[in-house]
């Protein structure tokens, strides 16, 4: 492995635990981030000659708050720090000098890190930015790219986070178990919108679809603080057994191809049986939660070795279940498919006619409802629901798939 491979590697893996120390000392955004930039520059120099430090994090705490309070010194005219290598090439230095700074628990220092991105001033989308630039650490424009917006946009909204962020007063001090509590779902939430977001990128859009393997390494990391936590279990699961189906997802031709119809020799194994376990110990702790029943259902899809052996009955009783504990439309379409394999279109379409209006401007919704009205027979009323499917299409594998429909009823005629 290439020096620039290993150092990049030991960059990141470190970042949120160094980002989230420094912003305790600093207590500013912008000074903690540009203070771990700092410290990656000097890494670059140093450890490819020196070698590597015996703990990254810790390195870079230091150097990190080295350079800071150089910053801080120079913009109040005080005496500067002593030269670079007296700060950070010091023989073995850094562990114990990051031992003495950082007393405070390193699952804190990220947990705060976490839930200031998190804040509940913040919309989604400015929680989601924040979050892949702070903790991921990822640029402004690979942030840009994967939300398919502009530069400029993007950088707008993360200032307009940080302000917001430092305008609501955030303490900075380790939050206490009940605000754990009321936060960790917050987290959890944003970490799956991650997913979702590179989940629904077609399969030519490869920066945005990375924000899956971004979403897992960080709620990997999340996982790591909360050991024994069932729900950060079902959520890790739950995104691994639905990534393990990606190299299926999309034809040669870009075409979005449906779970029944994937070549499931496709699927990556490895994340299916980690999934599974995950979702096993989870429910072991008898504490379900909507991650986990989502994990679950994934399971259920995961574990059949055809389409056919689906076990659709234990997964619209696993629906079912969700409904009680996350009321929506979309649990209830999601239900109405598995009713459609026990009981029928008819069944089906039964069910999500009372979601219409709520539904409306719901790509899956017009789909789905197109498909079962084409099993019933129903081809005009057919038509109408895929042409409002392909109105509201969110890529255009979506759209490609529902014109597939359109040329089925075409050829019916």
């Amino acid at each position: 492995m290439s020096d620039l491979a290993w150092i990049e590697g030991a960059l990141v893996a470190a970042r949120p635990q160094a980002v989230a120390a420094l912003l305790r000392y600093f207590r500013e955004l912008d000074l903690a981030e540009e203070a771990y930039q700092d410290a990656c520059l000097r890494a670059l120099k140093s450890w490819p000659k020196n070698g590597p430090p015996r703990d990254a994090a810790s390195w870079l705490i230091m150097v990190g708050r080295n350079a800071a309070i150089d910053s801080v010194r120079k913009r109040s005219k005080l005496t500067e720090l002593p030269d670079e290598a007296v700060l950070s090439d010091g023989e073995d230095a850094e562990a114990a000098e990051a031992d003495r700074l950082d007393a405070a628990d390193y699952r804190d220092d990220v947990l705060r890190l976490l839930f200031i991105c998190c804040h509940p001033d913040l919309p989604a989308t400015q929680q989601i930015a924040l979050a892949l630039r702070l903790v991921s650490g990822l640029s402004v424009k690979q942030i840009a790219r994967a939300f398919l917006i502009g530069e400029s946009a993007m950088e707008q909204r993360i200032t307009r986070a940080k302000a917001k962020v430092s305008g609501a007063g955030v303490p900075f001090e380790t939050p206490g178990a009940v605000e754990r509590a009321e936060r960790l779902a917050a987290v959890a939430a944003m970490l799956y919108f991650v997913f979702n977001e590179g989940y629904s990128a077609g399969a030519d859009q490869n920066e945005r679809a990375a924000l899956c393997d971004e979403a897992i390494r960080l709620t990997r990391l999340l996982l790591r603080m909360y050991l024994a936590e069932p729900e950060i279990m079902g959520l890790l699961s739950l995104m691994l057994l639905q990534h393990s189906r990606w190299a299926a997802r999309f034809a040669a031709d870009g075409s979005a191809v449906l779970l029944e119809q994937q070549d499931r020799s496709l699927w990556k194994s490895s994340l299916i049986q980690e999934g599974l376990a995950l979702i096993d110990k989870a429910m072991r702790a008898r504490k379900s939660g909507p991650y986990q029943i989502q994990a679950a259902i994934a399971g259920l899809h995961a574990d059949a070795a055809t389409a056919e052996e689906t076990d659709w009955a234990e997964i619209e009783q696993l629906y079912a279940a969700l409904e009680l504990h996350t009321p929506s439309p979309v649990v209830t379409l999601n239900r109405a498919v598995a009713v459609s394999k026990l009981r029928g279109p008819e069944a089906a379409l039964t069910m999500i006619e009372p979601l219409a209006e709520r539904l409306d401007k719901y790509f899956y919704f017009h789909g789905m409802r197109g498909a079962m009205l084409k099993e019933l027979g129903r081809a005009k009323d057919a038509r109408e629901a895929f042409n409002r499917a392909i109105a509201l299409a969110n890529t255009p594998a979506e759209a490609a798939h529902i014109r597939q429909h359109l040329d089925a009823l075409s050829v019916q005629k």
